[in-house]
């Protein structure tokens, strides 16, 4: 690998069909423990961490070659934008205007539509300790307003702490909302994640219809809350298919500088933990339900359902279209500044 600069290194990985070159970066700590990004659809590609018999493993889902990358429609990994989750109909209304998105998800728009921000080549820097990736998204893109600049930041502590920070500003309002969705398995193996436990601060969710889409409601979690439960206890078997889940939380409003506990994955076979804590106001969990494809990934087995589950910190779905939720608009006069954390640990 070349390009050292403190822990991080990188190297070309490839190129898209259209001559674009893309780099794998390497963030390594002292002890060893490293994350893997790209700046194709500036993805976590992996995590490795140790087990509590030290013996070091992935903990998320990742292919170990670009060609993957660039056949994926799972989002392995990948930053999501410029709106995180579904916006219904492809449509809103803004400042007196409408706009009209690329559909990619029945009648509605889901992860910034086709061209969404996984599937883009950004640019990549390198400064002291942290990798910067750059993006900048013209207006009109996916049918988007307002000219975009968006920075992706990720820092790796000696603790094993990924820390990823969203700053954008737009020269005209536009809905913004970024995530990363990556798929977290921490047995280190292609088991899937049904027996991990997870805990999430939260007591309602955002109700939905079978299309995912928001109802406008807030309601109590009941039997969707998680409290150090196994996530097979939470998935549903109709007959046909295991449903899992596939739910906005809205995180207990306690903020330290604000900072929110979002969640925390367990597995009891290899010891290893991930706590969340966001800026965020909520949480998306997605269980894998719909994971597929016929690339081996770093665990040499094909991704399927329920390989990996995700935690993604985000603002709420639709919100453009709910005015009984909070907003998220991005402007000349409102830059964007979010974070997302990552901790990895043992139980």
């Amino acid at each position: 690998m070349k390009n050292m600069t403190g822990h991080i290194s990188s190297k070309i990985w490839g190129e898209t069909d259209s001559g674009e070159v893309i780099h794998l970066f390497r963030l390594e700590n002292e002890t060893g423990s490293y994350v893997e990004i790209t700046n194709y659809g500036a993805a976590i590609v992996s995590v490795v961490v140790p087990d509590r018999y030290g013996r070091y493993g992935h903990v998320v889902l990742g292919f170990p070659q670009v060609s993957a990358y660039l056949n994926d429609n799972c989002y392995l990994g990948s930053t999501i934008g410029r709106y995180a989750n579904r916006i219904s109909n492809a449509h809103f209304e803004l400042n007196g205007e409408s706009y009209y998105l690329e559909t990619n998800d029945g009648v509605n728009a889901n992860h910034g539509g086709l061209q969404g921000y996984n599937k883009r080549v950004f640019g990549a820097k390198i400064k002291e300790n942290s990798l910067i990736m750059s993006l900048q998204s013209e207006d009109g893109d996916g049918g988007f307003p307002g000219n975009l600049e968006l920075e992706v930041i990720y820092d790796w502590s000696h603790d094993n702490t990924l820390n990823i920070v969203y700053k954008a500003i737009s020269d005209r309002d536009t809905p913004a909302n970024f995530t990363n969705h990556t798929y977290f398995n921490l047995r280190g193996s292609d088991v899937t994640i049904l027996e991990h436990k997870l805990t999430v601060s939260a007591a309602e969710i955002a109700e939905a219809g079978d299309d995912y889409i928001p109802t406008g409601r807030i309601i109590n979690a009941a039997d969707l809350t998680f409290q150090n439960n196994l996530v097979e206890d939470k998935v549903k078997n109709t007959g046909n298919r295991i449903t899992g889940v596939n739910t906005y939380y809205v995180l207990t409003d306690e903020l330290i500088f604000k900072n929110r506990f979002a969640a925390e994955l367990t597995d009891e076979r290899s010891g290893r933990s991930l706590k969340v804590v966001t800026s965020y106001p909520g949480l998306f969990v997605y269980t894998g339900d719909f994971l597929a494809g016929d690339q081996l990934n770093h665990y040499q087995g094909k991704c399927v359902p329920f390989g990996g589950l995700c935690l993604e910190c985000q603002h709420y779905p639709d919100s453009i279209n709910r005015p009984e939720f909070p907003q998220a608009i991005t402007g000349p006069q409102r830059p964007y500044h979010e974070f997302i954390t990552f901790k990895f640990g043992l139980i």
